[in-house]
């Protein structure tokens, strides 16, 4: 299963944000005495596409899409000469399919902020160059293998002049995500796990009484950056979001009446990490089970077969697709959408669409 580690400062509330996304409340407690081992959940992604197939099919099992999410020990400056948790904080992150960096923009007088003040900019950036010094750290280790060989193979020297490529990318203080890899030379870095280069999500964690990004101290200077490289920002307020969970309906609308909030940040932040992983979903639907599965954007009606058993695959003959939009309009039913023409019979090689119903013929 795809997983996105929660990383951040100290006391920045990632474990705030780990509780709103798994609605775990009160039962999971930030990082203290020298806890390392993360917090782990497994959450549904919100889609109301699954909610109303579901609601017409009436499945005897509903398997939604689901996202791992992992709140990682706080992350202190100098992590990667050994600070704080250094690099055991360093090793699980490696492990994360993408980041979700939480960035403290709310005020607190009893718990002070680990560089003094407040400055969300800043506090992205010194992250972002300890997953760098980490990042440099792998490459020179490989390299320093490397150059003790007499001779290298052909495909150690394309391995050595690609590394040297990320090594120079680093060295100016800019992350892998910066730097414009052919798919095979990204296939050949994916074994590294390199930090700088995982897809992220800037998360500002705010009080009530800040309206969004420009209400944090470096707030506008995070916005420019990040818009320039690419990368999404969610404002999040944290602490009132995860009180909202213990209430209904009604007395969250009036708690959260003349604030910007008409999303829960939850949901937000659940379907952003999934689009940031490049995920899409499908659907296969009967009376025993609705279930989306998911599947990376570009992939092939023969890679969802195999998704969903690999003697699917193994037999694959073709597969009956419909658009959930057109499927929906005919009446959630794929004889009356083969009558109007919205039915496809599809083979190997068709790109999945998110959204897609299908159901895969095969004979083995």
């Amino acid at each position: 299963m795809l997983h996105c580690g929660i990383v951040g400062l100290p006391l920045s509330g990632k474990t705030t944000v780990f509780n709103v996304i798994t609605r775990a409340g009160a039962e999971v407690k930030p990082y203290a005495g020298g806890k390392t081992d993360p917090n782990r959940a497994v959450v549904s992604v919100p889609d109301p596409r699954f909610d109303e197939l579901v609601r017409v099919h009436q499945p005897k099992k509903e398997t939604p899409a689901q996202v791992e999410f992992v709140d990682l020990a706080g992350l202190s400056r100098d992590a990667s000469k050994g600070a704080g948790l250094g690099n055991g904080f360093l090793s699980f992150a490696a492990e994360a399919d993408a980041l979700i960096h939480v960035l403290r923009g709310f005020a607190n007088g009893g718990v002070e902020h680990p560089e003094g003040s407040l400055d969300v900019h800043r506090d992205w950036k010194i992250v972002e160059m300890e997953l760098i010094y980490r990042d440099l750290s792998v490459i020179e280790n490989r390299l320093s293998r490397l150059n003790g060989k007499k001779k290298l193979l052909p495909e150690e020297e394309g391995e050595k002049a690609l590394l040297l490529r990320c090594q120079d990318c680093l060295m100016e203080e800019r992350s892998l995500r910066d730097l414009a890899l052919a798919p095979e030379e990204a296939r050949m870095l994916r074994g590294f796990t390199f930090l700088s280069a995982k897809p992220q999500i800037l998360v500002l964690n705010l009080d009530e009484g800040q309206k969004g990004a420009v209400d944090a101290p470096g707030g506008e200077a995070l916005l420019r950056d990040a818009a320039a490289a690419g990368i999404r920002v969610l404002s999040l307020y944290g602490r009132l979001e995860m009180d909202l969970a213990d209430l209904s309906p009604e007395e969250a609308a009036e708690f959260t009446e003349g604030l910007d909030i008409t999303e829960p940040g939850r949901e937000r932040l659940i379907a952003g990490a999934y689009g940031l992983l490049g995920l899409i979903s499908f659907f296969t639907c009967g009376p025993d089970e609705v279930r989306a599965w998911t599947l990376r954007e570009g992939a092939t009606a023969v890679d969802a077969a195999g998704t969903i058993h690999s003697d699917l695959a193994r037999g694959f003959i073709r597969a009956q697709v419909v658009a959930y939009d057109d499927y929906a309009a005919h009446g959630f039913a794929f004889p009356a959408c083969r009558e109007a023409g919205c039915l496809r019979l599809e083979g190997k090689d068709y790109r999945v669409a998110d959204g897609d119903v299908i159901e895969i013929r095969f004979n083995v």
